[in-house]
């Protein structure tokens, strides 16, 4: 008897030391060796029968809302499965960018990921994500959250390429990232967990339990808690730039009372810390670098250090909640989600560079942003063996966001400090000339409503077709106010504010919108190992508001026709593996980010993002993968992607035109590889190694500005062995993530006075340690 997913509310206080930062990046043992990905289905757990057998893992999909074999398919899919994600030794969901060539992961700009060159380039808070992240069926569309926070106990991650709206819940005009998580099972009782510890104080521990409840119910908790130093320095408040501290845990609880019948009731709860922070790399005036120097920091491409006199750092905390309900109903399934999700997203990120008595720019950077979420899905699904099968579906969502932002400081006119006494009075980009306030507040609601379902015709034994629909209804409103915020508790004193601009003309605005999508999709059985498949579908993404930046400038929808063919085949018994697509997708009205000048305060101006809409976008270019098991004991997987990304038509005003500029964040190559061996040594045990290779191609992280925000071409290996015993119950090993220690940067920024600064990722360095995995 098998089970759904999903447990009951936790919060999680840290669980015990768990292993595996492993060796990093099952670099995509995704396509090749992934570990049965039933996504909806925990893939099964490390069996010797199973590793020894002489084919590759079946990976199994949900991609059209049932269990379906990957390779019977017709959508480009990239399935990393939760034993791939341990080998790699990543645990954000952002480090999926290195399991999967065409995928990347955009800090800034609302921190968003991209599929095909593609993604949220932009941040306002009514504008939408172009790729979903959906957990468990529930869409995780709250700003600045992608609704993952560690990555324990994960059956599968699929990545649907492409445009999605006649499956999913939520329109997504670039693709899905879809996750699930392992469910309870019935009648087994389970603990398995894993501690590890490495290089840089780096310490990762997890642990998962399964409670049977009598004979038709089951509990399954699971827990993290991981963190790492970072490796720059604050020389002037001596902390650490860019630790990391992140915990939390999920319960779900899994009633099935008769095989018509289940119902899931989970809820998680997580946390997130760090202390990256931009830094400054070149373009600091004389007088600054000099300072800089004097006190031990170096601008450079390379550094991660600042002196600072205030501290940066980002808090995130993710909860909720969700329903999930199936009833047989003869030959059809009915489905229900119900989802509630909350996010509090704390950001303070100063802009000085230097103590306050020596010199200031925008000392008193704070956003602090809370989002409410809920959700109601609910499909109803056929037979899929049936000469027409199809699914219904509708799907409403309401996401509610306030967020207060407050910056305060001098421009580079004066420390705030003279002589430690304060200066009288600080200049606000956050308050409004007139006003009394000095920090703005953005009230907004985004609300959808869809109807959307999908048919598939099966003509003969070898040719179908798939015709899908979806009607959408977005209200999205938004609106800007100014209040007052007590200084004192921030700066320690009571200063006088001057505002840099005037008030925008209109306070709120509310845009409203009405969009069809289709998508249709012949497939034809070459063999019973090889399909060629063709799609065309359309995308939509709805109008927003965009006070932030722009002080009010509505931006028009966002739409997409897409095209793809593609071939997935296996040959000599499953040994091999061979899919390939080749794809092209044209954006109308993209919703980009559009560099401006502000005015400073000061006489001057300052570079500031503005959402605003790109007439034309195109990306189209070659999706494949190979993986092959020449051995029982030996599987190794490859696979690439060649993007080409570019605005066909972006002219922002008469002195801006990024026409035939590439998209930012868009290499043109990437790709990765994968090697697994495990083979006995004696009765009771065996080794275990894993290598990988992710790479990727040269590309910048602005839009139309590749001189400055130019990141070269890079590699990351990773690597661990093991030794386990025969039954999987012990395992024992070490890792080295990194281990040629590559160095990249993820972000660059010009600010003003302060010239150019940048991001450092934890994963730009090597860390190698031991771990230690239980399974009983």
């Amino acid at each position: 008897m098998q089970n759904r997913k999903m447990g009951k509310t936790v919060l999680s206080n840290r669980i015990m030391y768990r292993a595996s930062w492993l060796s990093a990046a099952s670099g995509l043992a995704l396509l090749a060796a992934p570990t049965v990905a039933l996504a909806g289905e925990e893939a099964p757990a490390a069996d010797t029968a199973i590793h020894r057998s002489a084919a590759l893992d079946e990976i199994v999909v949900t991609a059209q809302r049932r269990a379906e074999n990957s390779q019977k398919v017709a959508v480009a899919i990239q399935t990393v499965t939760g034993e791939a994600i341990e080998k790699a030794g990543y645990t954000d969901v952002t480090d999926l960018q290195y399991l999967t060539p065409g995928v990347q992961y955009d800090p800034t700009q609302g921190a968003a990921f991209q599929i095909r060159g593609v993604g949220t380039t932009s941040f306002d808070f009514s504008n939408a994500k172009s790729v979903n992240v959906v957990v468990d069926d529930v869409v995780m569309d709250g700003q600045r959250a992608n609704g993952l926070i560690g990555m324990v106990d994960i059956a599968t991650v699929d990545v649907l390429m492409g445009p999605q709206g006649t499956l999913f819940g939520k329109n997504s005009t670039s693709g899905v990232i879809s996750v699930t998580t392992t469910k309870p099972k019935l009648g087994i009782t389970s603990v398995r967990g894993s501690a590890s510890y490495g290089e840089h104080d780096e310490r990762i521990l997890n642990a998962t339990v399964n409670l049977p409840l009598g004979e038709y119910a089951a509990l399954r908790i699971s827990g993290f808690d991981q963190a790492q130093d970072g490796f720059g320095r604050n020389v002037t408040l001596n902390k650490t730039v860019g630790d990391k501290h992140e915990y939390g845990g999920r319960a779900k609880l899994y009633v099935e009372p008769n095989d018509g019948f289940n119902i899931t009731v989970s809820g998680d709860y997580a946390y997130h810390w760090d202390s990256s922070v931009r830094t400054p790399v070149s373009g600091q005036s004389e007088a600054v670098t000099k300072m800089l120097n004097e006190l031990g920091v170096f601008p450079g491409p390379k550094s991660a250090d600042t002196a600072d006199g205030m501290f940066g750092e980002i808090t995130t905390e993710e909860w909720g909640s969700s329903i999930r309900m199936a009833l047989k109903l003869g030959d059809h399934e009915l489905r229900s989600i119900s989802a509630y999700r909350h996010t509090r997203y704390d950001n303070s990120t100063p802009a000085s560079l230097l103590p306050l008595d020596k010199y200031a720019f925008i000392a008193y950077n704070l956003g602090q942003l809370e989002t409410d979420k809920v959700s109601q899905e609910v499909h109803l699904a056929s037979d899929a063996d049936k000469p027409v099968s199809y699914i219904l579906g509708a799907f409403y969502n309401r996401l509610k966001a306030r967020q207060v932002q407050y910056q305060w400081g001098t421009m580079g006119a004066s420390p705030i400090f003279v002589n430690g006494t304060p200066v009288s009075a600080l200049i606000t980009t956050t308050g409004a000339i007139g006003e009394a306030g000095n920090a703005s507040q953005f009230d907004a609601v985004n609300e959808s409503i869809a109807a959307f379902g999908q048919i598939q015709f099966k003509l003969n034994d070898q040719f179908s077709v798939s015709v899908g629909g979806r009607y959408t209804h977005d209200n999205n409103s938004q609106g800007l106010t100014y209040i007052y915020v007590d200084p004192k508790p921030i700066t320690g004193f009571t200063p006088t504010f001057i505002a840099t601009a005037a008030p925008p003309v209109y306070r709120s605005g509310r845009v409203k919108g009405n969009n069809f999508s289709y998508r249709i999709a012949p497939e034809y059985q070459i063999t019973p190992n090889a399909m060629l498949y063709a799609s065309f579908s359309t995308g939509y993404k709805p109008a927003g508001i965009a006070f932030v930046g722009n002080k009010y400038a509505p931006y028009e929808d966002e739409t997409v026709e897409a095209w793809e063919i593609g071939l997935k085949s296996e040959w000599f018994g499953r040994r091999l593996r061979f899919n390939i697509d080749v794809f092209r997708s044209d954006f109308k009205d993209f919703q980009a980010t559009i560099l401006t000048n502000i005015p400073d305060g000061v006489g001057g101006t300052i570079l500031a993002s503005a959402i605003g809409n790109a007439g034309g976008l195109r990306t189209q270019g070659v999706e494949a993968s190979i993986a092959v098991k020449p051995t029982p004991s030996l599987s190794v997987s490859v696979a690439g992607t060649y993007t080409d990304a570019k605005f066909t038509d972006y002219k922002y005003n008469a002195t801006t035109d990024y026409t035939d500029t590439q998209l930012p964040n868009s290499p043109k190559w990437s790709a990765t590889a994968a090697v697994d061996y495990e083979h006995p040594v004696s009765s009771s045990l065996k080794i275990k190694a894993h290598a990988d290779y992710a790479w990727r191609d040269k590309y910048w992280t602005v839009v139309g500005q590749p001189s400055w925000s130019y990141v070269p071409s890079y590699g990351l290996a990773n690597a661990r062995i093991s030794i386990v015993t025969a039954d999987d119950r012990l395992e024992f090993g070490a890792y080295a993530r990194n281990l040629f220690d590559t160095y990249f940067s993820t972000g660059w920024q010009q600010y003003g006075a302060l010239g150019l600064l940048h991001y450092t990722s934890p994963n730009a360095r090597r860390t190698a340690g031991v771990f230690a995995n239980f399974n009983f």
